[in-house]
């Protein structure tokens, strides 16, 4: 009797969880919603091209220019609230990035996520602690001191080791995958200007850096925390086994070597930004203990590697596909070298371009940037809603929730960029005269590199990096991607070509041209 008491006491509560759920899932906008399990199982089947369904959902709930929010209703198993809010509304996204700044932090559960890895580091903090590493980095990154010093450190890489890989692939006719080239420079160029240290992944035997690949393993494995309910990956570390196991492994390896560039910097100090941190003072008006600094560091690294590579990676398929758009960035870099290194276009090849010369490539420039509106880095950001609130676009949106912004789809509204907002035009990006990077008058209509209090502060050196290693590669080749080669998203919080980018390197003749 107290068994079949038991099972019509589940049964009715169940039905009543399926009741609520269909009644409340009614009034959303959003994917196709089934009892109990809400939109999980389309959110499986479409798992392989995540940012683009997300995309479709958003332009589906009617395209206007008022209404650019749908729901992902979820079992409560999965979400503490059931759903998730997803919007590409650009006031939307002022008010969550701006106007509402302090209601939507990163949250408890990223920084839980995350923590083991950054630590209380800017990228995983909020509040006070945010607080005094953002204005204590402020400081630093607006100096010219420091992108002269990031110049320095990618033209170095280029000439000493990105070139001499890709002439002798060129020589032999091997093709590259230039994913994974693009990657160990920008690692290299980070750790440089970070610790003073240069690991050297970027070499012609490409070799395996322990620190390099412990930092991917446990990137990985944390960014593994945010696709699975929190209790799984509690267990996980609790018992020390899967990911959990690799994450531990790995973060020791990174300690590791960060103890060793915190010594040596305190032995040698010198002009990186570790040395720079290891000089300030935490809220409390302490220097900072090495445990802080290490995820200081950690932090930067993580930042600086991965956005700028991918994003490079999705400009040189691009251009590949767009002859017309690769000529006019040839054009523009023999201009510029014409007007500071003369007709002579051996010393055009010589070294790398110089910061002022970089500075100059303004349609290069528009380039990368329509580059990171259509592929941005990082292609969905997410925040914790602390309390009560409604979005500009009437979407009430409960404290404990998450907000979801997706920066992948903004891209391809035709609400936000016109008609031809899948087309890739580096010209959106310019003044009418065309010697002018212009930014868009509605500055959250591009939120590549975030906006509003956490504005990316390495924005400009990401931008030098970038400008510096498409001219270092497309002055002296022509690329085409390897035969049978296929492009492909990864899905991770980090927009990777999941198969890499494998190319030939064809040299150019810049006299025919």
């Amino acid at each position: 009797m107290e068994t079949l008491h038991l099972l019509l006491s589940l049964a009715a509560l169940v039905s009543a969880y399926a009741c609520w759920f269909y009644l409340l899932s009614r009034k959303l906008s959003g994917p196709k919603l089934y009892p109990l399990v809400g939109s999980l199982p389309v959110l499986f089947k479409n798992r392989r091209r995540i940012h683009d369904w997300i995309a479709g959902n958003l332009r589906a709930t009617g395209g206007s220019a008022t209404y650019q929010t749908c729901t992902i209703a979820l079992p409560y198993f999965a979400s503490k609230q059931g759903f998730y809010t997803v919007t590409c509304h650009p006031k939307n996204i002022e008010h969550i990035l701006r106007t509402r700044f302090d209601n939507y932090p990163k949250g408890p559960t990223w920084q839980k996520a995350f923590h083991d890895l950054l630590g209380q580091g800017i990228f995983n903090s909020d509040g006070e602690t945010w607080l005094i590493q953002r204005k204590t980095a402020a400081l630093e990154f607006t100096t010219r001191t420091l992108r002269q010093a990031m110049a320095r450190w990618v033209n170095r890489t280029i000439k000493n080791r990105l070139w001499k890989i890709l002439d002798q692939a060129a020589e032999n006719n091997l093709s590259v995958d230039l994913q994974d080239l693009l990657l160990r420079l920008t690692f290299d160029n980070i750790c440089g200007l970070t610790f003073g240290k240069d690991p050297e992944t970027l070499s012609p035997e490409l070799p395996e850096n322990p620190f390099s690949i412990a930092f991917d393993t446990a990137t990985e494995a944390t960014l593994q925390r945010l696709l699975y309910p929190g209790f799984l990956w509690r267990l996980e570390k609790m018992f020390g086994f899967g990911a959990e196991k690799r994450l531990k492994k790995s973060l020791q390896v990174v300690e590791d070597y960060m103890n060793g560039a915190i010594e040596a910097r305190k032995e040698s100090p010198s002009d990186d930004l570790l040395s720079r941190f290891m000089k300030k003072r935490d809220v409390d008006g302490n220097l900072f203990p090495s445990s802080v600094l290490q995820r200081i560091a950690l932090n930067f690294v993580l930042a600086g590697r991965d956005t700028s590579s991918v994003a490079l990676s999705w400009f040189f398929w691009l251009v590949m596909n767009h002859p017309h758009v690769e000529q006019k960035i040839i054009d523009e870099i023999s201009k510029v070298l014409k007007e500071t290194r003369g007709n002579d276009i051996k010393k055009w090849l010589d070294e790398p371009l110089v910061f002022d010369e970089a500075d100059k490539l303004m349609y290069l420039k528009a380039a990368l940037a329509e580059t990171l509106r259509l592929y941005p880095s990082v292609p969905e950001d997410f925040k914790y809603v602390v309390s009560d609130d409604v979005l500009p676009d009437g979407t009430r949106v409960p404290a404990g929730s998450t907000v979801t912004y997706s920066i992948y789809s903004m891209g391809r509204m035709k609400t936000i960029w016109g008609d031809d907002c899948t087309e890739f035009r580096p010209e959106r990006w310019l003044s009418a005269e065309g010697d002018r990077f212009e930014q868009p008058k509605d500055g959250y209509k591009f939120v590549a590199f975030n906006a509003g209090p956490r504005t990316c502060l390495g924005k400009d050196l990401a931008y030098l990096q970038m400008k510096s290693a498409a001219s270092a590669v497309l002055l002296r080749y022509r690329l085409s991607l390897a035969p049978g080669h296929r492009v492909e998203q990864k899905m991770s919080l980090t927009l990777f070509m999941k198969n890499g980018l494998r190319v030939h390197l064809h040299p150019r003749a810049l006299v025919d041209e």
